[in-house]
């Protein structure tokens, strides 16, 4: 296991004082180690878990040939450029294999998942013929051009074919990733164990819900913001409350999270020059560095070990706790769940605003994303931009990323947006 003075001196042009915010991510990603251990789970309990193994499909996926929708089954090789009249011999349904043969000239019935008989390898939808009955029996006519030899038909396999890998370790469980597994008759899956994080505020400040409020302090609102974060990733959370600025509780509070959890957060208390204690005591129990990043908001932040715990120090402002924690403590915990995906989705939108910005350090504006009346993505931003406006994260769907070395946008630039995508 690298020390931070290791990973550190790795990165190019590192420095603690002005990081570039581009740089946080390479560092975190050296000084997470995903979990080990694993649990076989059933398939209910999987959603949002990480595969801790390659999931190889035990079938073919579908198992057969079948008909993608409802129309009339015959052997392709009949098509030319002369309407086709084919003789109805049967009706194949979903389910067990139609009996019988069909021969040239005639044609099956056929419902949608319906196996294919051998020998028949295209379906023409019922709307496209022209059915009529005779002594002889139905038949359907079919016009010419208005389809090819094989179509409307799915091949054996051709989702999954058997053997090959259905999904691989690492791989978030979505909901769509359960049908999947599910369609392959798997009822448990190996997942890797929850992660476990504890949280806790910081500050003398700091009201929980049911003080009585007194001048100079405020609720504590990052509490209920990283516990709602933290639960929508399918994280264990150790909620340790709001430990005052005192030594002995922060030694305590510090010392339990690290015995009990993967990771630990805090909010407040690491900026520069605060008159408070956490800052000492990180650097008394672990192995600690404190950031000026060079983003707005979120400039503070401290990252390290304490005892087998990974701790990120958050500020105490609402929004920079949300922005830091969507920038740059969501992807690490995703490394530490396993997961091989991690970065968070960005999309380009149209400015439908100038926005003022100074080369030299990333800046993080919410957004409003919508679609205009030619289909394109613009946005716009939610207003007051201040750290405290917790509202204006309520509003927004997506972050608009002002990058490191960007200058002023103007009205109908592009510009990059981290989409919340279901984190908030």
């Amino acid at each position: 296991m690298k020390t931070l003075d290791e990973i550190a001196a790795e990165l190019q042009g590192y420095d603690p004082k002005a990081l570039r915010a581009d740089t946080v991510n390479a560092f975190l990603a050296q000084l997470v180690t995903p979990v080990a251990h694993t649990e076989t789970l059933a398939l209910f309990d999987a959603l949002d878990r990480v595969l801790a193994q390659d999931l190889v499909s035990p079938i073919s996926v579908p198992p057969h040939d079948n008909s993608a929708m409802d129309g009339f089954a015959f052997d392709g090789a009949q098509l030319g450029s002369a309407p086709l009249s084919l003789k109805v011999v049967g009706t194949a349904l979903a389910g067990p294999a139609w009996q019988g043969d069909v021969r040239t000239g005639e044609c099956l019935k056929i419902m949608t998942g319906a196996v294919l008989p051998a020998g028949l390898d295209t379906v023409v939808p019922q709307e496209l013929t022209q059915l009529t009955v005779d002594s002889g029996g139905e038949a359907v006519q079919i016009p010419p051009g208005i389809l090819q030899r094989g179509d409307n038909r799915r091949l054996r396999g051709e989702d999954l074919m058997q053997g090959e890998p259905a999904m691989k370790r690492g791989d978030r469980i979505t909901p769509a990733a359960l049908g999947l597994i599910a369609s392959l008759g798997l009822a448990k899956v190996e997942v890797f164990r929850r992660l476990r994080v504890a949280y806790f505020s910081t500050g003398d400040e700091i009201l929980s819900l049911g003080d009585e409020p007194r001048e100079g302090a405020v609720y504590d609102s990052n509490r209920y913001t990283v516990f709602g974060l933290l639960k929508r990733m399918g994280i264990e959370v150790i909620d340790m409350g709001v430990v005052r600025d005192d030594p002995a509780a922060l030694k305590e509070a510090f010392s339990t999270a690290a015995f009990k959890a993967d990771a630990i957060i805090t909010s407040g208390g690491v900026s520069v020059g605060e008159a408070d204690h956490t800052k000492a005591m990180m650097r008394e129990l672990g192995d600690v560095a404190f950031w000026r990043i060079a983003m707005r908001p979120g400039r503070p932040m401290a990252v390290g070990r304490t005892g087998h715990a990974v701790l990120f120090g958050l500020p105490g402002n609402p929004v920079a706790v949300m922005v830091t924690f969507l920038a740059f403590v969501r992807p690490a915990l995703l490394l530490m769940m396993g997961a091989i995906s991690h970065a968070s989705p960005m999309l380009r939108a149209t400015s439908l605003e100038p926005l003022r910005k100074k080369p030299g350090r990333t800046e993080f504006q919410r957004g409003i994303v919508i679609q205009d009346s030619r289909g394109s993505l613009t946005v716009r931003t939610t207003g007051n931009q201040g750290s405290g406006v917790l509202s204006s994260m309520v509003q927004a769907n997506g972050l608009i990323v002002l990058q490191h070395d960007q200058g002023n946008v103007e009205i109908g630039d592009p510009v990059d947006v981290m989409m919340f995508d279901g984190a908030i």
